[in-house]
């Protein structure tokens, strides 16, 4: 066989097996894992959710707008693992507006973990106030069916206006509640302590605003999480995730001035859900819609 019939074999091969070996090396480094899909049609407009403080393999998700004033403990495979009430607003029907966000962080006892709900949803941006609720999480919240959640609730006002936003966070390092705005070509970034007394109505402070390229309303924000230890920010739009490596003690607003790190994303139907997982070392996503998906990642 001539030298160049062998090269005409050779090359192909030599090629074929250069993209194959990309390919994995692509896959491995950013992979995605689907560990199963929300298993009860309760679970139908999921957006939020996070992950136990207490509670291995446990996480918990809810549903916005048109939902009463619950949310729901799950495992990564999606099983209704229980279904978790609280008192919401009295003057609202079912007790809740337009949930949009859920974290899991430190509160007023050192030694418990609390669940933070945000009733933040404002489509047409007319809210007098928006809600938080903190809940001391209970190992017997997935021991039974249903359980029942003592809620605190602390009302929040924004310093230029009432927003609509899909973005609850808690820093454990400063101890700040952080909330990011959704609409807008330019989204805003805004804090407010987390120590609070029950029914506290506060004036957030803004610390910032964030730029994304890309199409209304496709880079609209509609989820973040701040990992256990703060050490790593998320936040998604509807078609991109984007990561942010803390440095040192400084201020997430700091952070996220910073240009972020884009992280693979397999899109969603309506994808506003996103936490890290307890460890830090990858995250989920999941999305509205009866039984959908839910997604592992890495972090990087």
């Amino acid at each position: 066989m001539s030298t160049t019939k062998k090269l005409n074999i050779l090359l192909p091969i030599v090629f074929l097996m250069f993209l194959g070996a990309y390919a994995r090396h692509r896959f491995i480094s950013t992979e995605i894992v689907l560990t199963g899909h929300l298993q009860d049609k309760m679970m139908d407009e999921i957006s939020g959710i996070a992950a136990s403080g207490i509670s291995k393999d446990v996480y918990y998700v809810h549903n916005d707008s048109g939902d009463s004033s619950r949310f729901f403990a799950i495992n990564p495979e999606g099983k209704l693992l229980s279904t978790i009430d609280f008192t919401g607003d009295p003057t609202i029907k079912g007790g809740a507006l337009d949930c949009e966000d859920i974290a899991v962080g430190p509160g007023p006892d050192t030694k418990k973990s609390y669940v933070y709900l945000g009733d933040i949803g404002d489509n047409p941006a007319n809210r007098k106030y928006i809600t938080i609720y903190r809940m001391a999480e209970q190992a017997s919240w997935i021991n039974s069916v249903t359980s029942k959640a003592e809620a605190v609730p602390l009302h929040l006002k924004y310093p230029d206006g009432p927003k609509d936003a899909e973005t609850l966070m808690v820093d454990p390092i400063q101890k700040l509640i952080y909330i990011v705005s959704k609409r807008s070509d330019t989204v805003s970034i805004y804090t407010t302590p987390l120590a609070f007394k029950a029914n506290d109505t506060v004036t957030m402070t803004r610390r910032g605003k964030l730029f994304f390229k890309g199409f209304k309303p496709f880079k609209w924000i509609t989820a973040g999480d701040i990992s256990k230890d703060g050490t790593q920010v998320l936040l998604k739009s509807y078609e991109k995730v984007y990561y942010w490596k803390r440095n040192g003690k400084e201020p997430i607003w700091q952070t996220m001035a910073g240009k972020p790190q884009e992280l693979n994303y397999q899109q969603e139907k309506q994808g506003e859900a996103i936490g890290f997982t307890a460890d830090g070392k990858g995250y989920y996503t999941t999305s509205e819609g009866v039984y959908a998906p839910i997604y592992y990642y890495k972090t990087p």
